[in-house]
């Protein structure tokens, strides 16, 4: 009997794309040329779209209360699927058609005016967030180290399986990471995580938690009374 043949996800998502990545304010961004040869080296026949707003056919939204949106559309044998990316600058703040200020608890901040270049940015950072609908280095907006094939490796070599932890949604291009809240849903899904995990030190638990959450310093003192009354190294 002839082996199953992959689908376009499980082709592309057990490729590791770790050394085309680059971090920056937290978030991690992906080489769009690196990840569109990817593709094509696999699927010939893949192609994009840049959605244009159908009144002035600029390749951009544009709201004066809210700012900009960019949108993309890939198709791989067949399949289509759309992603869309507002236009934000290097805080995660959305540019606007002009600048403006917002207060913080460290002063005033400003948001430059919204350019041309800010947008083409934009836009292939949107088409990479689109091409990992479709596989490619979706496990990087998950909050994960290795793509499927690999993580499946790691963990067929292990004679007890790692928890991982708890899934929630986290910090990818434009979207900030949510606040852990005591009493949440996800507190709830972090609290179980700790007690599957009793061999990680705090430590460890600050660091993978950080990664996909906002702590602010009266939750993390909790966790870590949580972590003491566990009894974790």
């Amino acid at each position: 009997m002839s082996e199953k043949t992959k689908s376009v996800f499980e082709t592309l998502s057990a490729i590791n794309v770790n050394d085309k990545v680059e971090k920056k304010s937290g978030l991690t961004y992906l080489s769009w040329a690196w990840a569109w040869a990817e593709v094509k080296k696999a699927y010939p026949d893949a192609s994009y779209l840049v959605l244009r707003e159908p009144n002035t056919f600029l390749p951009y939204f544009h709201d004066e209360a809210l700012g900009y949106m960019v949108m993309t559309q890939v198709t791989i044998q067949g399949q289509t699927l759309e992603m869309w990316l507002p236009v934000m600058d290097g805080a995660n703040k959305a540019m606007k058609h002009e600048a403006y200020s917002y207060s913080t608890r460290y002063g005033d901040k400003s948001v430059e005016q919204a350019s041309m270049f800010d947008i083409n940015k934009t836009l292939m950072r949107c088409l990479v967030k689109n091409l990992a609908m479709f596989g490619l280095g979706h496990y990087i907006f998950a909050g994960e180290d290795l793509p499927e094939s690999e993580s499946d490796s790691v963990a067929n070599t292990t004679s007890k399986p790692i928890a991982k932890a708890p899934a929630t949604k986290t910090a990818t291009e434009g979207e900030a990471k949510p606040q852990l809240k005591v009493d949440s849903e996800d507190w709830q899904k972090v609290v179980k995580w700790i007690g599957d995990n009793k061999t990680k030190s705090f430590e460890d638990i600050e660091k993978i938690l950080k990664q996909r959450f906002l702590i602010a310093p009266a939750a993390l003192k909790s966790l870590k009374a949580i972590v003491d009354t566990n009894g974790q190294d």
